[in-house]
């Protein structure tokens, strides 16, 4: 009798603890007019990597035989080329986001920077953008700048937890349910690169769950250091020189604006800002 009531007590908590999760609003503006997306727990495969590599067009080729075709390889090298790629590849490890939390719609633009910290540190404004550069994102800032705006954040917002997304967090809600990785054709129309300057956020179609410039625009700080490698590892470094960049930047193209891999900051400086995470209330 005792272990039937334990469950049902169990069963209760898990059912409260859903309803009040549905129950907080999905999206949330706060003083300065930053906009926030609730993101649900959920998992992913991170990490998982599998390099291309040419194909025979008929798998009937002989060893030793030119099957012609746009390359011309021999059967040899195209074995050849496969081994080379399953060596490099890599399984991934599965990540689980256990508690929802917000991230901003957007990157932290100029002019919400400037509501907090008083100045604009940004190169890309004045005469330097064709069009107002307060929706642009604010781009030369430090990890420790970014750190300062979120302190000053949270003492101008009482009640309100604001933070840095970890890795983890950043490339679930980039991917938003995405398994593998993005097609090019879907980078051109959600991602902000190949321009001369910033641009005012929000120009390309946002990703699936509402979230725009997950890819271009600035690269975006994480919580998380650097672990010297394209990847992230299963265990985030605890210590490190520098810290993790996520997300490409204007200046790139649709070979590195991915959510996959990983860079480290600082970087150029002019093409890095960031996005803030607010958590969820329990």
């Amino acid at each position: 009798m005792k272990l039937k009531l334990n469950s049902i007590i169990a069963a209760c908590s898990i059912l409260l603890s859903a309803c009040l999760l549905h129950a907080q609003d999905s999206t949330f503006t706060n003083s300065i007019g930053m906009e926030f997306k609730l993101i649900q727990p959920g998992s992913f495969v991170m990490g998982s990597f599998q390099p291309p590599y040419p194909k025979p067009p008929d798998d009937t080729v002989k060893a030793g035989a030119h099957p012609g075709g746009e390359r011309g390889y021999s059967a040899a090298e195209y074995k050849q080329a496969e081994e080379l790629a399953k060596k490099d590849a890599l399984p991934g490890f599965t990540v689980n986001i256990k508690k929802p939390f917000y991230i901003g719609k957007f990157e932290v633009t100029q002019a919400q920077w400037k509501k907090v910290m008083g100045a604009n540190p940004s190169v890309f404004q004045g005469d330097k953008v064709p069009d107002d550069a307060a929706d642009h994102p604010v781009e030369s800032v430090t990890w420790e700048d970014a750190k300062q705006f979120i302190n000053k954040l949270n003492g101008m917002e009482k009640g309100k937890t604001y933070r840095l997304p970890s890795e983890f967090e950043w490339e679930y809600a980039a991917r938003a349910g995405a398994t593998s990785d993005i097609p090019w054709a879907q980078i051109r129309k959600t991602a902000q690169i190949g321009t001369r300057t910033t641009n005012k956020v929000g120009q390309k179609q946002p990703n699936a769950w509402g979230l725009y410039d997950m890819l271009g625009n600035v690269w975006e700080w994480v919580q998380d250091y650097y672990n010297e490698k394209i990847f992230a590892d299963p265990t985030p470094a605890k210590t490190g020189k520098v810290h993790v960049l996520k997300g490409a930047s204007f200046v790139g193209d649709v070979k590195n604006a991915t959510y996959k891999t990983h860079a480290a900051g600082p970087g150029n400086g002019w093409d890095i800002g960031f996005r803030v995470v607010m958590e969820a209330t329990k």
